[in-house]
């Protein structure tokens, strides 16, 4: 049969129940439990059917039912005060209304993918739920963000699992219109399009959806629509579909189409213009170039508008890995570049932008294109903060890494959205807040007995999803037939309880686990002490590697042996794990350190009282402390990759077979739960949830860079952008002096032969600054404890005193270090660059160093 394109036909909803149709049109649904429990009432075997939407219930539920409801006063009741409070959650002032002081009149948020609810399937993984939580801490705190994506018209793609364990894809099509989404539209009716010029005079159209997260708008462009050749309605197809052009095609929408998107919407809405401009990853880095274009047409050169566009430009790298950067061929960049795309912007600007330092000339590098655009930086851990300045210190070359102006931001994830209603539950009745992240989970007033039991109950409902996920697999692969009976005992709620549910790369390691099966099957199977395991994770289309391990994993699991006590779930999504994280005891990630750039799995299970059980990388390098969980010890000094799984494969069984299951099934008779477990998830609950909430790294990233970045912005356009202008002149005329600078002669005295601590070195220093005014750099005295390697270690800076006139050739500098240490000492002189719109000294990667 030929592919048949689908639409959805929505029941009438009667209109006493109007409000349900606004309740369902905002995605604060997704989060609000009041709201859920609405909309279940509505038809609980239906509301499970279809997966928990909404949007699709109004559209499958008998018009008998609505009738009925429709003449139920209570119900009536009920769905107008929850759509009351929907209207003061929208209107009312939140944190971001309280801040005192100059901040952001908006923020628009870039990202290639958004998991904001099953309902929506617009996410491949990590990075799109890290965005759809992005968006809704942002709605909570009442920060004015504006969301900008694609809608991808068959979403990733649906996971099954061959007889054999192969992963199967398959691409169901989306009905925009069986979604929560609207059509964003002019006053006149008319639908917002945007349009970018490509090669050979044709043009690429799209249409903008809008989605309403809480108070946020997230806008979705289009493809897929009649203004567009057949070629080019496939552009929005699938996420992460097609390479090369296809992909730069997208990301080109993405960025410059965005930006396009936002204008659009500001018009139409009457919104204020966002002053900062976040790009999440490398994939929207062309937006800069748009804005870039824009100010080019007020009059201004590409440079100084590079530096208005810098000052209120977020960039956030997720990779520790070169190979997870977007690269593009250069002369594919230059063709797109070379027609009307981009008035006023030049090919060769742009090439400059995507420069790999020491790298391929040939090679177009996205995130060094988004670091060179936007001047406020940062990793999603303290680690990955780490990682980043030491990969991308190319670009700043000469400085140490901690100088590199990457900062980091530890990920957080949207604790209503992730935690359990029956924890949620608990917090409510017996602590008196629905906030689980700033309850007291050491009251009294919840015993263990009560919290082991709201854990059993969730595991249960994991059993019974595992289960039937299961069964409904099997009966896709043996059309007609009845599922064996054995799939009816697969799991056990009163089993300590494993999950491990992430993307599928190979730096991951999916099988760790095998790498002694005989070992875990015993774990498995133990007599008093069983473990069970419960694993989900898509491997990207392309990645052969990646489904071979899915593959292994799934045939070890269908040995009769242990398939009662391990499972692989297909088609991993927001639904499976909103009930396999609350469902779990501990929590296994085992990356290969520091490929795991932060890895949020782990917190969503922490904010449902999970114990983390991981390799010390990403986020949990930051928040291990003992009593929360873990550690895998990491075999670093292993010979090769190899040995190095066989070590840390050993140690994951030993913690399981002698530290992590003992705990577990020491019982206390009276409650039936184990005290010494409890006090780790009573500790996990308690210092973990407010750590590793959205809200706080939402906060975060308003106080650290969008204020910065809304103030630099504010400098650079007052006075008709002569800041702008100013600093493009400066650099202009610093750089061109720079390779005249030199630190020429440093002078040292005031110590004894033999210096002892309390004394003062005394510094001389005579630069010749090539030109520069001496307010242009800044001379300073780097000092530290010395290694034999000529490297300086605990590094401190004092800057140096300028004396006698700009007109004389060298210039003195004078200074004093304090010896308040004892040990190998040692130091130099060094200039960079000063200006006060500067973020850092390295931004110009500009340095002298005395020889």
């Amino acid at each position: 049969m030929k592919a048949i394109r689908k639409f959805t036909v929505r029941a009438v909803v009667p209109e006493p129940l109007a409000a349900l149709e606004d309740l369902a049109a905002n995605l604060r649904w997704s989060w609000h439990e009041p709201t859920r429990r609405l909309f279940e009432h509505i038809d609980a075997t239906l509301w499970n059917d279809v997966g928990h939407d909404p949007v699709a219930l109004l559209g499958e539920v008998h018009q008998d039912r609505l009738s009925a409801l429709a003449a139920d006063e209570s119900f009536i009741a009920w769905t107008t005060r929850e759509r009351d409070a929907l209207a003061a959650y929208l209107s009312e002032p939140r944190w971001f209304q309280h801040l005192e002081g100059q901040k952001p009149r908006g923020i628009a948020y870039f990202s290639p993918e958004f998991g904001i609810a099953a309902a929506l399937p617009q996410y491949s993984g990590g990075l799109g739920i890290l965005a759809g939580d992005h968006l809704k801490s942002a709605s909570d705190l009442g920060v004015p963000l504006t969301g900008v994506g694609l809608f991808y018209r068959s979403g990733y793609f649906t996971q099954a699992i061959s007889p054999d364990g192969w992963q199967l894809e398959s691409y169901p099509l989306l009905d925009p219109d069986g979604l929560p989404l609207s059509v964003l539209r002019h006053p006149d009716g008319s639908a917002v399009h945007v349009t970018l010029a490509l090669p050979d005079d044709r043009e690429l159209h799209a249409r903008v959806w809008q989605a309403a997260v809480g108070r946020v708008t997230l806008l979705l462009l289009d493809t897929d629509i009649p203004e567009n050749e057949d070629d080019l309605r496939s552009v929005t197809d699938r996420l992460y579909g097609g390479g090369g052009e296809h992909r730069l095609l997208q990301e080109l929408l993405l960025g410059i189409g965005g930006v396009r998107a936002v204008d659009q919407w500001v018009e139409v809405t009457g919104a204020p213009s966002p002053d900062v401009f976040h790009t999440n990853e490398g994939h929207a880095g062309f937006l800069g170039l748009e804005r870039i274009s824009g100010l080019i047409g007020e009059g201004l050169s590409f440079d100084e508008a590079l530096q208005i566009v810098r000052a209120g430009t977020v960039f956030t790298t997720h990779t520790p890995v070169p190979a997870g950067i977007d690269r593009f061929d250069r002369a594919l960049i230059e063709r797109y570049f070379a027609t009307d795309l981009l008035p006023g912007v030049e090919p060769a600007d742009v090439l400059t932008l995507g420069v790999e330092p020491g790298g391929d000339a040939n090679v177009f590098n996205m995130a060094y294109m988004g670091l060179r655009i936007g001047q406020h930086a940062n990793g999603v851990s303290k680690l990955h903060g780490e990682v980043s300045r030491r990969m991308f210190g190319a670009l700043w070359p000469g400085f140490d890494s901690e100088e590199v102006p990457i900062g980091s931001i530890t990920n957080g994830v949207h604790a209503p959205t992730w935690t359990d209603p029956a924890l949620l539950e608990l917090a409510e009745s017996r602590l008196g807040t629905s906030d689980t992240t700033s309850a007291d989970w050491h009251s009294d007033a919840i015993s263990d007995g009560e919290l082991w039991s709201v854990k059993l109950r969730m595991r249960e409902q994991l059993v019974d999803d595992a289960r039937r996920r299961l069964r409904d697999s099997w009966i896709g692969q043996h059309e007609g037939g009845t599922p064996p009976v054995w799939m009816d005992e697969l799991l056990d709620p009163n089993v300590l309880t494993i999950g491990f549910a992430r993307r599928v790369p190979t730096y991951k390691r999916l099988t760790l686990m095998l790498q002694d099966p005989e070992r875990l099957a015993a774990l498995l199977t133990h007599p008093e002490r069983p473990i069970q395991i419960i694993i989900a994770g898509k491997s990207h289309p392309a990645d052969d590697e990646g489904k071979r391990l899915i593959q292994r994993l799934v045939q070890f699991t269908q040995d009769p042996a242990v398939r009662r006590r391990i499972v692989f779930l297909p088609d991993y999504d927001i639904g499976m794990a909103q009930l396999l994280y609350p469902g779990c005891d501990v929590w296994l990630n085992n990356p290969l350190r520091p490929l795991e750039a932060c890895g949020t799995s782990g917190m969503k299970a922490a904010l449902n009282g999970a114990l983390n059980l991981s390799i010390l990388d990403g986020w949990w390098a930051e928040y291990f402390d003992g009593e929360n969980g873990w550690a895998i010890p990491t075999a670093d000094a292993a010979g090769d990759d190899a040995e190095r799984d066989r070590l840390e494969a050993a140690a994951l069984y030993d913690l399981l077979e002698h530290r992590i299951a003992p705990l577990y099934y020491e019982r206390d008779e009276p409650t039936g739960a184990s005290a010494g477990w409890m006090r780790l998830v009573r500790h996990t609950l308690a210092t973990l949830s407010p750590e590793l909430s959205a809200d706080r790294m939402v906060r975060d990233y308003v106080e650290h860079l969008y204020r910065p970045a809304s103030e630099y912005a504010a400098k650079m356009a007052d006075a008709g952008f002569r800041a702008a202008r100013d600093l493009a002149a400066w650099k202009q005329r610093v750089v061109g002096a720079w390779p005249g600078v030199q630190v020429v002669h440093v002078e040292s005295g005031g110590v004894a032969a033999v210096p002892y601590v309390g004394e003062e070195l005394h510094l001389r220093a005579h630069v010749e600054l090539a030109g520069l005014d001496p307010a242009d750099v800044t001379v300073e005295v780097v000092y530290g404890r010395s290694r034999s390697t000529d490297e300086l270690v605990d590094v401190r800076r004092g800057e140096l005193t300028a004396h006698g006139d700009p007109g004389e050739g060298a210039r003195l500098y004078t200074g004093t270090v304090p010896l308040d240490r004892a040990g190998s000492f040692g130091y130099t002189v060094r200039v960079v660059p000063r200006n006060r719109l500067l973020v850092s000294p390295a931004e110009l990667g500009l340095q002298t160093i005395a020889s």
